[in-house]
């Protein structure tokens, strides 16, 4: 006779749908601040890094919109062109920046400490592993590629250009469950590091789950953060936290590498009944 299987925990959650920069990869999210810094200034038009950084996580199009119509830069564009920045300059921008993200990109590729050993234990438990990001394929599949070599690979990717509209819209995230082939929503858990993020969760009627230290709300990479007191890390993660929260997460992580105890959590919740 032999020895019965040992009690395995059933499974209510069934895939796990991550952002890029700042969640799993580039700490601080760096890579595409100075990217729109740099696109602005090629037509003449300085933006600061808290103004290149403020629409962080929708799609980079959408990104250049809404610096557009930031008060401030927006007098600065009239001040240099004469006139108020319409839509022919924002898709003259667009054009810009795109290249300059390709070009930087891979500077920027490190993995977010825990990032592997997470996406391993996630495997483990059965679930798939999908990402969206506000970047469009072509700088998408660079930021895939450069994880790919430090052991990161995602079952699937969705950019922002591949659907109807970006965040804070759904259609990313409802996209990679379709390819995954995962339902309902409420099987799934989002994790991204801002406001964009947790709305294209909380609109598709998954678990939300922002994440604060590596995100952009810090937005420092890990050496400045390490420079920095104890006190001062601190406040920047509560203020992160702040944000995050008040946006509606459900759950907030320092790092990817917190997780782990969240989706515990969420299955125990789960098996009581309980939905996002």
């Amino acid at each position: 006779m032999t020895p019965a299987e040992p009690m395995r925990p059933a499974r209510r959650l069934r895939a796990v749908v991550l952002d890029w920069a700042g969640t799993t990869q580039d700490h601080g999210s760096l890579a595409p601040i100075g990217a729109f810094v740099q696109a602005f200034g090629q037509f003449g038009v300085s933006i600061t890094m808290a103004q290149a950084r403020g629409p962080m996580g929708i799609y980079k199009l959408d990104h250049v919109r809404a610096i557009a119509a930031d008060p401030i830069a927006a007098a600065e564009w009239l001040r240099v062109h004469g006139a108020p920045c319409a839509e022919t300059d924002i898709l003259a921008i667009y054009q810009a920046l795109v290249p300059i993200q390709e070009a930087v990109l891979p500077r920027f590729c490190d993995l977010i400490a825990g990032t592997v050993e997470v996406m391993t234990e996630i495997r483990a438990r059965g679930y798939r592993i999908g990402s969206t990001t506000g970047y469009p394929r072509s700088v998408g599949e660079i930021a895939a590629r450069e994880a790919a070599r430090r052991g990161y690979v995602p079952d699937v990717m969705v950019c922002a250009d591949e659907v109807p509209a970006g965040r804070p819209e759904p259609w990313m995230l409802l996209r990679a469950m379709e390819a995954l082939r995962v339902f309902p929503p409420w099987a799934v858990v989002k994790v991204g590091d801002t406001r964009a993020d947790i709305d294209e969760g909380i609109n598709a009627g998954t678990w939300t789950v922002g994440v604060t230290r590596t995100g952009t709300y810090v937005g420092l990479a890990e050496d400045e953060l390490a420079s920095l007191t104890a006190r001062e890390r601190a406040g920047l993660i509560r203020e992160a936290a702040g944000i995050l929260r008040a946006r509606g997460a459900h759950y907030l992580v320092e790092s990817i590498a917190e997780l782990p105890p969240v989706l515990d959590d969420i299955e125990i919740r789960l098996a009581l009944g309980e939905r996002p």
